[in-house]
């Protein structure tokens, strides 16, 4: 089947009074004053006039707050040109940054889907600016994502409502400001939206080779130059944990390297190397994992994923650097070719690695991935990974966890998480646990134990850093959300990929 990665509805812009436009659903922002009561101004005004103040009333006896992601749907009953009212709460006014915006359209845009719209129409604050309906535009697409690649028809089942068209209508944007502001909206929600599908996909149908054939067919249309490197190549480099991981399956490992380069790129202008784990199924190895613990290892492939799914956005948000994308993909299965506990294996840099677990597998297919990224002279390299468990117990689910060996770097990943809306949290490589990975028959251990497991992860990590600058965000459990929110549906998150594309569009130099 083919890869489900983008929205289909029309998205659009048109100057005039949304009130005017027939639609399936109107969305109106409503803000809140100081002291918490709802602002029925401009459009809102408008609208509550049309409905003879019904519509103020209605969200008093609702007790609709005006919170950010907030909405209600009020049925216009034939008195305005839009079947039904969607107001969406922003808050006040000096909360309405990117966050916001993304909360309200999300939440607002899923409410008229879930009420039976196809086509909706939508205004904006007042005084909106391209930031403004930037943020709208990615809340609308990030929130409508829908994976249905393998949704079958039931029989006397009503399918569901799918949205058609989107058109934001307003009075205050020039033609400039309204196509950026739709091209980078569209082009972040998707690179999102592509890291979700990508995660969601069965580890039956997408293995190690499948995501080196992907990652061929978009980096043509994002501009990218595209190496996939199998075996052969993986022992020519001398790749060994990688293959080593990847040996116990059928389905071959791969190192995949993305390149891209702006124009008027130059030898010697600033790099950065993002790293990505992407273990497509993962058992355990011999060290198998119980059945509960199993399921939803197809996501273990979710850091490659935010790797692939930001490089393929790189071009059209205009990002100055030059970028290597490298994803260390393997499927960790159990057959009499797969590593065991005990075994000893050596990095491309010469630090030998002791398995005492198999489960512990993706900190050794980054191992070769970081070495790979530091020769190909990066200045600073970023890590994603699926990683540890501990990492959960530590700072729940939500959050991201930030390892790095630069301040300056750490705050500028943290400023974007926030600026992104995804939850980070610098964690500490803290020298002391240094001993709990010290290996006794090879230099380091693939494992220190429980206690503070995900410290030492990156503490391994750290041996394949080369010197350089670098970061590692363990987004164990971020990966997914079991009950959803405003602009992220139930199931895969593609957390990462609006940090990272912040910080290579707007944080490197902050």
């Amino acid at each position: 089947m083919e890869l489900d990665v983008t929205m289909t509805f029309a998205l659009s812009y048109d100057t005039g009074n949304p009130l005017k436009v027939e639609a399936d659903a109107l969305i109106l922002p409503i803000r809140t004053d100081s002291s918490g009561d709802l602002i029925f101004a401009g459009s809102t005004a408008e609208a509550n006039s049309s409905l003879k103040g019904e519509l103020r009333q209605l969200a008093a006896d609702a007790r609709f707050t005006g919170k950010p992601g907030s909405r209600m749907v009020v049925p216009t009953v034939g008195r305005m040109k839009a079947r039904r009212v969607v107001l969406t709460g922003i808050g006040s006014a000096d909360t309405l940054d990117a966050e916001t915006l993304r909360k309200a359209w999300g939440s607002a845009v899923t409410a008229a889907r879930d009420a039976g719209a196809t086509r909706i129409v939508s205004a904006l604050p007042e005084g909106s600016s391209g930031a403004t309906l930037e943020g709208a535009v990615q809340g609308a697409l990030l929130g409508a994502y829908r994976f249905a690649t393998y949704h079958g028809s039931v029989k006397n089942e009503k399918p569901a409502t799918e949205i058609a068209s989107l058109s934001f209508v307003d009075r205050q944007l020039e033609k400039e400001v309204v196509e950026s502001a739709l091209a980078r909206g569209n082009a972040l929600a998707d690179a999102v939206n592509f890291a979700r599908s990508l995660t969601h996909e069965p580890g039956g149908v997408l293995s190690p080779v499948r995501v080196g054939e992907i990652a061929k067919e978009v980096a043509k249309k994002a501009g990218l130059a595209c190496e996939v490197f199998g075996p052969k190549e993986l022992a020519k480099m001398g790749a060994d944990a990688i293959l080593t991981v990847g040996k116990g399956s059928t389905n071959p490992p791969c190192m995949i390297h993305l390149t891209y380069k702006p124009k008027g790129a130059r030898k010697g202008n600033r790099s950065i190397g993002l790293v990505g784990k992407c273990i497509t199924f993962d058992t355990g190895g011999y060290s198998i994992k119980p059945g509960d613990a199993m399921l939803d290892m197809k996501g273990d492939m979710a850091g490659g994923a935010a790797v692939l799914a930001a490089m393929t956005a790189l071009k059209a948000l205009g990002c100055p650097y030059e970028v290597h994308g490298v994803i260390c993909a393997a499927e960790n299965m159990i057959s009499g070719e797969a590593f065991r506990p005990d075994d000893i294996i050596v990095g491309m840099n010469g630090v030998t690695m002791e398995i005492l677990s198999t489960d512990a597998e993706g900190r050794l297919v980054l191992a070769d991935g970081l070495v790979y990224t530091a020769r190909l002279g990066v200045g600073e390299m970023i890590d994603l990974a699926t990683l540890t468990g501990a990492k959960v117990i530590a700072l729940g689910e939500e959050t991201t966890a930030l390892y790095a060996n630069r301040d300056d770097l750490a705050d500028n990943l943290l400023a974007s998480a926030k600026r992104s809306g995804e939850l980070m949290w610098r964690m500490p490589l803290t020298e002391a646990l240094e001993r709990q990975i010290k290996g006794e028959l090879a230099d380091i251990k693939n494992t220190g134990g429980r206690a503070g497991g995900s410290i030492t992860a990156a503490l391994f990590l750290q041996h394949f850093s080369e010197g350089l600058p670098w970061a590692h965000l363990d987004i164990a459990g971020a990966n997914r959300t079991k009950t959803g929110s405003s602009y992220t549906p139930k199931g895969t998150t593609g957390v990462g990929v609006r940090t990272l594309l912040d910080y290579l569009t707007e944080g490197v130099n902050a």
